[in-house]
């Protein structure tokens, strides 16, 4: 099997009987470092600026036994860039392909593009026209692809029209994909529809698969039980737990958060990793839980 250009890759999770392991949080981890800016440019400006510890990051996840890194891309679209005042997005793209690959190094890494909302990822209006939507997201697809990414993690993807569009784009090139829902704790996108509605759409495109992330294990809990969840499907949760009698945010520990992988696996996801608020340690931990249970 080739393990990059034989698609569907996660039908690889299948031949080594274990869920591809998914890096943790970038964005977070540099923000605690104070390496990000206040900006739409959030993380973006590090892979040039911070270039040395965004690898570094990289690399640690890889010594952590993670299958899949996924490129400090979060905040490279060209709306987000041309909001903080940068109009050569594709420098900050190629720069954080390359220092994926580098930190990857000969070693059977997948590399996905991360290809997040146009604007702010919590944000339920928008201020931006669907021409712009449109271009942003093939202009920022087509480079992630053309600059060596194996496929797109469509992250936190909470408006359905971007989705259709996202799909649209990637099905017409035929670039491989997955799309990663955030919704409320009443499983609504923030555009209003159903998460289920949304899955029952992609069931209809060339998907890869359906992810989660950034929501909450118990948000996840209760959607596994009110939807059959897809075929293939993957999951990284949010890390931060706000306390309602304290106004401070505090991270999960990575045994906490095992005990979500631990309810979830009997649902065959196909990737597991983590999201905001995560660091290496929570990726070391899913990959030890999941290599013993191949050797049970």
């Amino acid at each position: 099997m080739n393990f990059y250009n034989d698609f569907n890759i996660f039908q690889f999770a299948k031949k080594i009987k274990r869920p591809l392991v998914l890096d943790g949080a970038m964005g977070s981890l540099l923000e605690k470092s104070g390496l990000t800016k206040s900006d739409s440019s959030w993380s973006a400006k590090a892979n040039l600026r911070y270039s040395d510890r965004v690898y570094q990051i990289h690399k640690e996840y890889v010594e952590a036994g993670a299958d899949i890194l996924t490129t400090n891309t979060f905040r490279t679209n060209p709306i987000s860039l041309e909001q903080s005042g940068v109009s050569n997005f594709k420098r900050y793209v190629k720069k954080a392909i390359e220092l994926a690959f580098d930190a990857k190094e000969n070693l059977p890494v997948l590399i996905a593009g991360s290809n997040a909302p146009a604007e702010d990822c919590y944000q339920v209006k928008r201020t931006v026209t669907k021409k712009q939507l449109q271009y942003n997201h093939s202009a920022h697809i087509d480079c992630l692809i053309e600059s060596g990414c194996h496929f797109i993690l469509n992250e936190t993807q909470s408006h359905f029209d971007e989705i259709q569009i996202i799909a649209k784009h990637c099905d017409k090139k035929n670039i491989p994909y997955v799309i990663s829902l955030y919704f409320t704790e009443n499983l609504i996108l923030l555009s209003g529809e159903k998460v289920s509605e949304v899955i029952k759409f992609l069931s209809d495109t060339s998907v890869l698969s359906v992810g989660i992330n950034c929501v909450s294990s118990s948000v996840i809990i209760k959607l596994s039980s009110q939807i059959e969840l897809p075929g293939i499907w993957g999951f990284y949760l949010n890390c931060f737990m706000k306390y309602t009698n304290e106004n401070s945010v505090c991270s999960i520990s990575n045994g906490d958060y095992l005990v979500t992988v631990q309810e979830l696996i009997h649902f065959n996801p196909s990737f597991i990793g983590a999201c905001c608020g995560s660091n290496p340690d929570f990726i070391r931990a899913i990959k030890g839980y999941l290599d013993a249970r191949v050797k049970h």
